[in-house]
Protein backbone atom coordinates (compact mmCIF):
# COMPACT_ATOMS: atom_id res chain seq x y z
CA UNK A 1 0.00 0.00 0.00
CA UNK A 2 1.39 3.48 -0.86
CA UNK A 3 2.41 5.63 2.11
CA UNK A 4 -0.26 8.00 3.35
CA UNK A 5 -0.09 11.60 2.15
CA UNK A 6 0.62 14.03 4.97
CA UNK A 7 -2.57 15.84 5.99
CA UNK A 8 -1.69 19.23 4.54
CA UNK A 9 -5.11 20.24 3.32
CA UNK A 10 -4.05 23.56 1.76
CA UNK A 11 -1.26 21.95 -0.19
CA UNK A 12 -3.60 19.23 -1.38
CA UNK A 13 -6.21 21.72 -2.54
CA UNK A 14 -3.59 23.74 -4.37
CA UNK A 15 -2.30 20.66 -6.11
CA UNK A 16 -5.75 19.59 -7.19
CA UNK A 17 -6.50 23.14 -8.34
CA UNK A 18 -3.49 22.97 -10.61
CA UNK A 19 -4.85 19.83 -12.17
CA UNK A 20 -8.21 21.49 -12.70
CA UNK A 21 -6.61 24.49 -14.39
CA UNK A 22 -4.71 22.11 -16.63
CA UNK A 23 -8.01 20.78 -17.90
CA UNK A 24 -8.15 17.49 -16.02
CA UNK A 25 -11.52 16.08 -15.04
CA UNK A 26 -13.78 18.84 -16.27
CA UNK A 27 -16.83 17.34 -14.53
CA UNK A 28 -16.99 17.10 -10.78
CA UNK A 29 -19.27 16.98 -7.79
CA UNK A 30 -20.97 20.11 -6.54
CA UNK A 31 -19.35 21.08 -3.24
CA UNK A 32 -21.32 20.17 -0.16
CA UNK A 33 -23.81 22.66 1.23
CA UNK A 34 -22.26 25.65 2.94
CA UNK A 35 -24.81 25.58 5.80
CA UNK A 36 -22.59 24.57 8.72
CA UNK A 37 -25.63 23.23 10.56
CA UNK A 38 -26.53 20.75 7.83
CA UNK A 39 -24.91 17.32 8.06
CA UNK A 40 -22.71 16.61 5.02
CA UNK A 41 -22.47 13.07 3.68
CA UNK A 42 -20.13 12.43 0.74
CA UNK A 43 -20.06 9.25 -1.36
CA UNK A 44 -17.60 8.14 -4.00
CA UNK A 45 -20.34 7.36 -6.56
CA UNK A 46 -24.01 8.13 -7.06
CA UNK A 47 -24.81 4.48 -6.25
CA UNK A 48 -23.82 4.95 -2.62
CA UNK A 49 -25.15 8.49 -2.73
CA UNK A 50 -28.65 7.23 -3.40
CA UNK A 51 -28.43 4.48 -0.77
CA UNK A 52 -27.24 7.05 1.77
CA UNK A 53 -30.00 9.48 0.79
CA UNK A 54 -32.64 6.80 1.30
CA UNK A 55 -31.44 6.40 4.89
CA UNK A 56 -30.63 10.04 5.71
CA UNK A 57 -33.72 11.61 4.15
CA UNK A 58 -33.76 15.36 4.76
CA UNK A 59 -31.27 15.16 7.62
CA UNK A 60 -28.20 15.44 5.40
CA UNK A 61 -26.87 16.87 2.19
CA UNK A 62 -25.59 13.92 0.15
CA UNK A 63 -22.96 14.66 -2.48
CA UNK A 64 -21.58 11.94 -4.78
CA UNK A 65 -18.19 12.63 -6.35
CA UNK A 66 -19.03 10.47 -9.38
CA UNK A 67 -22.51 11.71 -10.25
CA UNK A 68 -22.83 10.69 -13.89
CA UNK A 69 -22.48 7.61 -16.08
CA UNK A 70 -20.12 9.69 -18.21
CA UNK A 71 -17.51 9.58 -15.44
CA UNK A 72 -15.31 6.50 -15.02
CA UNK A 73 -14.47 5.73 -11.37
CA UNK A 74 -11.43 3.67 -12.41
CA UNK A 75 -9.56 6.61 -13.89
CA UNK A 76 -11.23 9.58 -12.27
CA UNK A 77 -9.08 12.64 -11.53
CA UNK A 78 -10.26 14.80 -8.66
CA UNK A 79 -10.84 18.55 -8.88
CA UNK A 80 -10.35 21.27 -6.30
CA UNK A 81 -14.12 21.27 -5.74
CA UNK A 82 -14.04 17.54 -5.03
CA UNK A 83 -11.27 18.03 -2.49
CA UNK A 84 -13.20 20.71 -0.65
CA UNK A 85 -16.31 18.52 -0.65
CA UNK A 86 -14.43 15.64 0.95
CA UNK A 87 -12.64 17.95 3.39
CA UNK A 88 -15.96 19.29 4.73
CA UNK A 89 -17.72 15.91 4.97
CA UNK A 90 -19.15 14.64 8.24
CA UNK A 91 -19.45 11.09 6.90
CA UNK A 92 -17.96 9.42 3.82
CA UNK A 93 -19.14 6.28 2.02
CA UNK A 94 -16.77 4.61 -0.42
CA UNK A 95 -16.68 1.31 -2.27
CA UNK A 96 -13.10 0.30 -1.43
CA UNK A 97 -11.19 -2.67 -2.76
CA UNK A 98 -9.26 -0.40 -5.13
CA UNK A 99 -12.34 0.60 -7.11
CA UNK A 100 -12.51 4.26 -6.09
CA UNK A 101 -9.02 5.01 -4.86
CA UNK A 102 -9.45 8.66 -5.86
CA UNK A 103 -11.53 9.27 -2.74
CA UNK A 104 -8.99 7.52 -0.51
CA UNK A 105 -6.34 9.87 -1.86
CA UNK A 106 -8.50 12.90 -1.14
CA UNK A 107 -9.29 11.71 2.38
CA UNK A 108 -5.60 11.27 3.14
CA UNK A 109 -4.58 14.55 1.53
CA UNK A 110 -7.23 16.59 3.33
CA UNK A 111 -6.51 15.13 6.74
CA UNK A 112 -10.23 14.43 7.12
CA UNK A 113 -11.26 12.81 10.39
CA UNK A 114 -14.78 11.96 9.19
CA UNK A 115 -15.84 8.32 9.63
CA UNK A 116 -15.54 6.29 6.42
CA UNK A 117 -17.88 3.41 5.62
CA UNK A 118 -16.10 1.10 3.15
CA UNK A 119 -18.71 -1.00 1.37
CA UNK A 120 -16.36 -3.74 0.15
CA UNK A 121 -15.54 -4.69 3.73
CA UNK A 122 -19.17 -5.72 4.29
CA UNK A 123 -18.97 -8.35 1.54
CA UNK A 124 -18.78 -12.06 2.40
CA UNK A 125 -16.01 -12.23 -0.20
CA UNK A 126 -13.81 -9.65 1.52
CA UNK A 127 -10.42 -11.33 2.14
CA UNK A 128 -9.72 -12.33 5.72
CA UNK A 129 -12.93 -10.94 7.17
CA UNK A 130 -16.52 -11.93 7.88
CA UNK A 131 -19.12 -9.52 6.54
CA UNK A 132 -21.64 -10.37 9.26
CA UNK A 133 -19.26 -8.94 11.85
CA UNK A 134 -20.05 -5.51 10.35
CA UNK A 135 -23.62 -5.28 11.58
CA UNK A 136 -25.47 -2.52 13.35
CA UNK A 137 -24.72 -4.13 16.73
CA UNK A 138 -20.98 -4.28 16.13
CA UNK A 139 -20.97 -0.68 14.95
CA UNK A 140 -22.48 0.37 18.26
CA UNK A 141 -19.31 -0.82 19.94
CA UNK A 142 -17.05 0.70 17.31
CA UNK A 143 -19.20 3.25 15.49
CA UNK A 144 -16.60 5.09 13.48
CA UNK A 145 -15.57 3.33 10.35
CA UNK A 146 -12.12 2.49 9.10
CA UNK A 147 -9.31 5.00 9.52
CA UNK A 148 -7.09 3.09 7.11
CA UNK A 149 -8.18 3.02 3.48
CA UNK A 150 -7.20 0.37 0.95
CA UNK A 151 -5.97 2.05 -2.21
CA UNK A 152 -5.06 -1.03 -4.24
CA UNK A 153 -7.05 -3.52 -6.27
CA UNK A 154 -7.14 -6.84 -4.40
CA UNK A 155 -6.27 -9.81 -6.59
CA UNK A 156 -9.16 -12.24 -6.92
CA UNK A 157 -11.70 -9.98 -5.20
CA UNK A 158 -14.67 -8.67 -7.20
CA UNK A 159 -14.94 -5.10 -5.97
CA UNK A 160 -18.33 -4.44 -7.62
CA UNK A 161 -20.12 -5.17 -4.35
CA UNK A 162 -23.10 -2.87 -4.97
CA UNK A 163 -24.42 -5.64 -7.26
CA UNK A 164 -24.78 -7.80 -4.14
CA UNK A 165 -28.06 -6.94 -2.33
CA UNK A 166 -26.87 -8.65 0.86
CA UNK A 167 -23.78 -6.45 1.03
CA UNK A 168 -25.83 -3.34 0.27
CA UNK A 169 -28.14 -4.19 3.17
CA UNK A 170 -25.15 -4.27 5.55
CA UNK A 171 -23.89 -0.96 4.15
CA UNK A 172 -27.30 0.64 4.70
CA UNK A 173 -27.26 -0.61 8.30
CA UNK A 174 -23.82 0.93 8.81
CA UNK A 175 -24.98 4.27 7.39
CA UNK A 176 -28.04 4.29 9.66
CA UNK A 177 -25.92 3.47 12.70
CA UNK A 178 -23.33 6.14 11.99
CA UNK A 179 -25.99 8.76 11.31
CA UNK A 180 -27.71 7.81 14.57
CA UNK A 181 -24.42 8.18 16.42
CA UNK A 182 -23.79 11.65 15.06
CA UNK A 183 -27.42 12.82 14.95
CA UNK A 184 -29.04 10.97 17.87
CA UNK A 185 -32.17 13.16 17.92
CA UNK A 186 -33.11 11.72 14.52
CA UNK A 187 -32.24 8.09 15.22
CA UNK A 188 -35.88 6.98 15.00
CA UNK A 189 -36.18 8.49 11.53
CA UNK A 190 -33.04 6.73 10.35
CA UNK A 191 -34.32 3.43 11.77
CA UNK A 192 -37.63 3.83 9.94
CA UNK A 193 -35.87 4.74 6.69
CA UNK A 194 -33.59 1.73 7.07
CA UNK A 195 -36.56 -0.57 7.63
CA UNK A 196 -38.21 0.73 4.45
CA UNK A 197 -35.01 0.34 2.44
CA UNK A 198 -34.40 -3.18 3.73
CA UNK A 199 -37.95 -4.12 2.75
CA UNK A 200 -37.16 -3.05 -0.81
CA UNK A 201 -33.91 -5.04 -0.75
CA UNK A 202 -35.93 -8.06 0.39
CA UNK A 203 -38.20 -7.62 -2.65
CA UNK A 204 -35.12 -7.48 -4.85
CA UNK A 205 -33.78 -10.69 -3.32
CA UNK A 206 -37.19 -12.33 -3.81
CA UNK A 207 -36.98 -11.51 -7.52
CA UNK A 208 -33.55 -13.12 -7.66
CA UNK A 209 -34.93 -16.20 -5.86
CA UNK A 210 -37.59 -16.49 -8.57
CA UNK A 211 -34.86 -16.62 -11.21
CA UNK A 212 -33.00 -19.19 -9.16
CA UNK A 213 -36.10 -21.37 -8.86
CA UNK A 214 -36.49 -21.56 -12.62
CA UNK A 215 -32.95 -21.32 -13.94
CA UNK A 216 -30.49 -22.46 -11.27
CA UNK A 217 -27.24 -23.73 -12.76
CA UNK A 218 -27.72 -22.12 -16.18
CA UNK A 219 -24.66 -20.40 -17.63
CA UNK A 220 -24.10 -16.68 -18.11
CA UNK A 221 -21.12 -15.07 -19.84
CA UNK A 222 -20.11 -11.58 -18.68
CA UNK A 223 -17.35 -9.56 -20.28
CA UNK A 224 -16.38 -7.99 -16.94
CA UNK A 225 -17.13 -9.10 -13.37
CA UNK A 226 -19.43 -6.10 -12.77
CA UNK A 227 -22.66 -8.18 -12.46
CA UNK A 228 -20.95 -11.18 -10.86
CA UNK A 229 -22.65 -10.97 -7.46
CA UNK A 230 -26.09 -10.51 -9.00
CA UNK A 231 -25.57 -13.49 -11.31
CA UNK A 232 -24.46 -15.65 -8.37
CA UNK A 233 -27.43 -14.52 -6.25
CA UNK A 234 -29.72 -15.67 -9.05
CA UNK A 235 -28.21 -19.15 -8.87
CA UNK A 236 -26.53 -18.85 -12.26
CA UNK A 237 -23.07 -20.06 -13.27
CA UNK A 238 -20.30 -17.91 -14.69
CA UNK A 239 -19.07 -19.26 -18.03
CA UNK A 240 -16.45 -16.56 -18.60
CA UNK A 241 -12.75 -17.52 -18.50
CA UNK A 242 -11.22 -15.56 -15.62
CA UNK A 243 -8.36 -14.38 -17.82
CA UNK A 244 -10.85 -12.85 -20.27
CA UNK A 245 -12.87 -10.78 -17.79
CA UNK A 246 -9.75 -9.70 -15.88
CA UNK A 247 -8.02 -8.49 -19.05
CA UNK A 248 -11.09 -6.56 -20.22
CA UNK A 249 -11.57 -4.96 -16.81
CA UNK A 250 -7.92 -3.87 -16.67
CA UNK A 251 -8.04 -2.52 -20.24
CA UNK A 252 -5.48 -5.06 -21.41
CA UNK A 253 -5.40 -7.19 -24.56
CA UNK A 254 -7.01 -10.59 -24.19
CA UNK A 255 -4.53 -13.35 -25.07
CA UNK A 256 -5.53 -15.10 -28.33
CA UNK A 257 -5.90 -18.49 -26.60
CA UNK A 258 -8.19 -16.96 -23.97
CA UNK A 259 -10.27 -15.20 -26.62
CA UNK A 260 -10.67 -18.52 -28.45
CA UNK A 261 -11.70 -20.18 -25.18
CA UNK A 262 -14.30 -17.47 -24.61
CA UNK A 263 -15.76 -17.82 -28.10
CA UNK A 264 -15.89 -21.60 -27.76
CA UNK A 265 -17.78 -21.26 -24.47
CA UNK A 266 -20.37 -19.01 -26.09
CA UNK A 267 -20.74 -21.31 -29.10
CA UNK A 268 -21.15 -24.40 -26.91
CA UNK A 269 -24.88 -23.92 -26.55
CA UNK A 270 -24.65 -23.76 -22.75
CA UNK A 271 -24.55 -19.96 -22.38
CA UNK A 272 -28.04 -18.49 -22.03
CA UNK A 273 -27.20 -14.77 -21.68
CA UNK A 274 -24.21 -12.51 -22.33
CA UNK A 275 -23.83 -9.40 -20.15
CA UNK A 276 -21.54 -6.55 -21.22
CA UNK A 277 -20.50 -3.35 -19.45
CA UNK A 278 -22.34 -0.48 -21.15
CA UNK A 279 -19.71 2.04 -20.03
CA UNK A 280 -16.63 0.32 -21.42
CA UNK A 281 -15.76 -1.85 -24.39
CA UNK A 282 -13.07 -2.97 -26.77
CA UNK A 283 -12.30 -5.17 -29.74
CA UNK A 284 -12.48 -8.41 -27.77
CA UNK A 285 -15.79 -7.41 -26.16
CA UNK A 286 -17.22 -6.64 -29.58
CA UNK A 287 -16.06 -10.02 -30.87
CA UNK A 288 -17.75 -12.05 -28.16
CA UNK A 289 -20.95 -9.99 -28.50
CA UNK A 290 -20.90 -10.73 -32.24
CA UNK A 291 -20.55 -14.45 -31.50
CA UNK A 292 -23.46 -14.29 -29.07
CA UNK A 293 -25.63 -12.49 -31.60
CA UNK A 294 -24.77 -15.08 -34.23
CA UNK A 295 -25.84 -17.82 -31.81
CA UNK A 296 -29.10 -16.03 -30.99
CA UNK A 297 -28.00 -15.50 -27.37
CA UNK A 298 -29.57 -12.43 -25.69
CA UNK A 299 -27.08 -9.65 -24.94
CA UNK A 300 -27.66 -7.34 -21.97
CA UNK A 301 -25.75 -4.21 -20.98
CA UNK A 302 -25.30 -3.28 -17.31
CA UNK A 303 -23.71 -0.09 -16.00
CA UNK A 304 -21.41 0.63 -13.07
CA UNK A 305 -23.08 3.85 -11.96
CA UNK A 306 -26.69 4.79 -11.32
CA UNK A 307 -28.66 5.97 -14.38
CA UNK A 308 -30.00 9.51 -14.10
CA UNK A 309 -33.36 9.81 -12.38
CA UNK A 310 -33.41 6.33 -10.87
CA UNK A 311 -32.99 5.00 -7.36
CA UNK A 312 -30.68 2.13 -6.52
CA UNK A 313 -33.64 -0.23 -6.02
CA UNK A 314 -35.30 0.77 -9.30
CA UNK A 315 -32.03 0.26 -11.15
CA UNK A 316 -31.37 -3.17 -9.68
CA UNK A 317 -34.96 -4.32 -10.25
CA UNK A 318 -34.60 -3.31 -13.91
CA UNK A 319 -31.39 -5.31 -14.17
CA UNK A 320 -32.99 -8.34 -12.53
CA UNK A 321 -36.07 -8.07 -14.76
CA UNK A 322 -33.87 -7.85 -17.85
CA UNK A 323 -31.94 -10.92 -16.74
CA UNK A 324 -35.13 -12.87 -16.06
CA UNK A 325 -36.55 -11.89 -19.45
CA UNK A 326 -33.39 -12.88 -21.31
CA UNK A 327 -33.31 -16.30 -19.65
CA UNK A 328 -36.82 -17.10 -20.85
CA UNK A 329 -36.11 -16.33 -24.52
Amino acid sequence: MPPKVKPLALVAVAAVSALALAGCASTSATPAATDDNLFSLVSSTNVYGDIAQQIAGDAATVTPIIASAAQDPHGYEATAGDQLTVQSADLIVSNGGGYDSFIDTMIDASGSTAPVIVAAEYSHSWPGDEADEHTTDSLEDEPHAEEEHDHDHIEGFNEHVWYDPHTVEHVAEAIAQELSTQLPDQADTFAANLESFESQVADLEASLDEIKAGHEGEAVFYTEPVPGYLVAAAGLENATPDEFSEAVEEGQDVPPATLLEAKTAIESGDVKVLIANAQTGGAETTQVIDVANAQGIPVLEFTETLPDGETYIQWMQENVAALAGALTK
